[in-house]
C-alpha cells in the first residue's frame, strides 16, 4: 500500500490504535480517533498529560493501526515521526481535526474552552511507511 492510499483510507475511517514506546522500551498502545489534516499528516488529539504524549516527547515516533467500522476487513498501518503541537499553537489544528471527524460543533467557544481546560495537544504523524502490502 502506498502513502496516498493509506491517507485516503484514514480520511474515511477513524477508529485507531496508536503505538508509542514507553521509557522502558516496551510498547504502549492507546485507542484514538485519527484523521488527516490538509497538509497530509495523520492527526490525533490527546492531552498534554497523557502517557502517549510523554512517550512521544522522549521518542517522537509512532505507529497507528486504523480499522474500518466493521473491525474485520480493510485496515491500514502507518508509521513515522510525530510532531507534538501544544496550545495555543494547536487550537486551529484541533478545530480542523474535529471538523474532519465530526463536522460542525454546536458551540465552538465551548469546544475551544474544553481544549484549553483539558490541555489538549495535536499529534501530527508524517507517514514514512504504510501497509499492509501483503496478506497472510
Amino acid at each position: 500500500m502506498d502513502r496516498e492510499a493509506a491517507l485516503e483510507f484514514i480520511r474515511h475511517n477513524h477508529h485507531a490504535i496508536l503505538a508509542t514506546t514507553r521509557a522502558d522500551g516496551e510498547v504502549q498502545m492507546s485507542p484514538v480517533a485519527a484523521g488527516v489534516d490538509e497538509d497530509g499528516f495523520v492527526v490525533v488529539s490527546t492531552r498534554e498529560t497523557a502517557v502517549k504524549t510523554k512517550s512521544l516527547r522522549r521518542r517522537p515516533r509512532a505507529a497507528i493501526a486504523v480499522l474500518n467500522d466493521r473491525f474485520y476487513g480493510e485496515w491500514v498501518q502507518v508509521e513515522g515521526p510525530v510532531e507534538i503541537v501544544s496550545l495555543p499553537d494547536a487550537m486551529d489544528g484541533l478545530v480542523a481535526y474535529y471538523r474532519s471527524l465530526s463536522g460542525e460543533h454546536p458551540d465552538w467557544d465551548e469546544y475551544r474552552a474544553a481544549m484549553e481546560s483539558e490541555r489538549r495537544v495535536l499529534l501530527r504523524l508524517t507517514v514514512e511507511r504504510a501497509g499492509p502490502n501483503v496478506s497472510g
